[in-house]
Parts: C-alpha cells; structure tokens; sequence
C-alpha cells in the first residue's frame, strides 16, 4: 500500500532528525572536551588578555571601521554620481575604478598602498601617514568601490516622477539631484550599507599586510600575536566572540529595516 504525500514528508523528517540527533551524540561522545577547553578555552590566558582586546583591540577595530565606512561612503557617492552622469568621461572613469577595486582582492589594494604607491611617489610610507594611514586608505578605495555600486542602485530605484516633480517646481538638476533623489535613495539602501559596514568590520583583519604597531593592532592581529606567544587559541576564540557580539545586533538591525521597508512599500 503506498503512503500518502504527507505520512512520507512526516517520515522523512524523522529520518533527518534521527541522523542529526545521532551525528550530535557521536561528537558530544568522541571529542576529547577536555583537552579542547585547555587549548581554546582557557580561563587563565582569557583573563591575560583582558582587558586589552576590549580596550585597545576591539576599540581600534571598531575606530578603523568608522573611518573606512565614512571614507568610502563619501567617495562612493561621488563614484555614483560620475558613473550616471551624462558626461562620458565621468562615466568611463567611474566605471574603471569600480571594476578595478571590485575585482582585485582586498588585500592586493591595501599591500599596493601601502608598499607600492610610497616607492612610485619616491616618498616614505611614515610621511604619507604611516603603515595605518596606509592600509586605511587601501580599505577605503576597495569600499568606495562596492559602495558605489550599492547607491547607485538607490538612485536608480527611486521613481522617475520625483524629478519630474522638482524639475516643474523649479529647482536646478544639482539641486533635484542632492535634495530630493540622494535622500530617496538612501532610504532604499541602508541595509546593504549596514551589511558593508558588517563586511568593513571584518575586513580590518586585513591591515595587518600593511604593518601595524601595538597601540594600533585590531581584534584579528591582536588575538594571532597573543595565541602565538601563548601556544594556545583561546585569544582567537575571544576574537571571534567579540566580532559576533558587534556583527550579530548590526546584521539583525538590517533584517529589521528591511522588514520595515518591506511593509512601507
């Protein structure tokens, strides 16, 4: 007698779940816990560690974050801007260096910044700003990129009928264009700008190719240098407790605007 649709859905979950409940046994049985709580989990290298990941690690992770998001947003407008104008040459620039730093691996851009562009000025890198400076502007050029992408997305959604309405009222295309398409459009795009903010805080962990000092040191160097001279991960593991702890509310934040967005429309 065959089975009806829904007894063979009802029968293949339960055999999901028996295999999932079966798999989490077999690890909660044969991992040694012992040993992994001594070598990752470690109260007395934890406590070591405090409160400098917090003080100095996390706070420059977080500072690095604020300015590579600013500094990218900002030229990213700009970026947009160029790459909708009428205007080829704008154009043909804003295409070239959104598709430039789009496609070159994040690190490439901050080592090339960092190392190259000092040699092809015939400047030291500490003149320029330093290894920090350096490695930042890298970061910026490489969100500016992606960023731009993302707002002109927004100015693109925004409906027609908007500058029609300004243009009858009066107002120049710069103005149009600054005080009633940009303002629209940003309401469309905070979520995936809070998303490349997410990214951006996880992509300071890149710095380190550019060189780093100790008050300047990131979640990401600050936990490698401490599991190092430690012999042991339990600085990762606090690392990548603290970027959950930032991430985790910032990428519900986003679900939540875009829920609301959602029901405005």
């Amino acid at each position: 007698m065959a089975l009806r649709r829904t007894t063979k859905s009802k029968l293949y979950r339960y055999i999901v779940y028996a295999v999932l409940i079966a798999v989490v046994v077999w690890l909660a049985v044969s991992t040694d816990w012992a040993r992994i709580a001594k070598l990752y989990f470690n109260p007395e290298i934890a406590a070591k560690m405090l409160p400098g990941i917090i003080t100095t690690a996390l706070v420059n992770t977080l500072w690095f974050t604020a300015v590579a998001f600013v500094g990218g947003l900002l030229l990213g407008i700009v970026l947009a801007l160029l790459k909708l104008s009428s205007i080829g040459p704008f154009r043909w620039i804003a295409t070239a260096w959104i598709e430039l730093f789009r496609g070159l691996p994040a690190i490439l851009t901050i080592f090339a910044i960092a190392f190259i562009l000092p040699i092809g000025l015939g400047v030291p890198g500490t003149k320029l700003g330093g290894p920090v400076v350096l490695g930042l502007i890298g970061l910026i050029l490489v969100a500016s990129a992606y960023m731009a992408e993302t707002i002109r997305a927004g100015i693109q959604a925004v409906p027609k009928g908007q500058t029609e309405a300004a243009r009858s009222l009066g107002m120049s295309p710069m103005k149009t264009t600054f005080w009633i398409v940009v303002p629209q459009g940003f309401r469309i795009i905070i979520p995936p700008l809070t998303n490349e903010f997410v990214l951006l805080l996880k992509d300071t962990s890149l710095l380190f190719v550019a060189g780093t000092f100790i008050w300047s040191k990131e979640l990401t160097n600050f936990a490698r240098d401490a599991s190092t001279q430690n012999a042991n991960g339990t600085p990762l593991i606090m690392a990548a407790a603290l970027y959950l702890i930032v991430t985790i509310p910032l990428t519900r934040f986003s679900a939540w605007l875009e829920r609301r967005m959602a029901r405005q429309r």
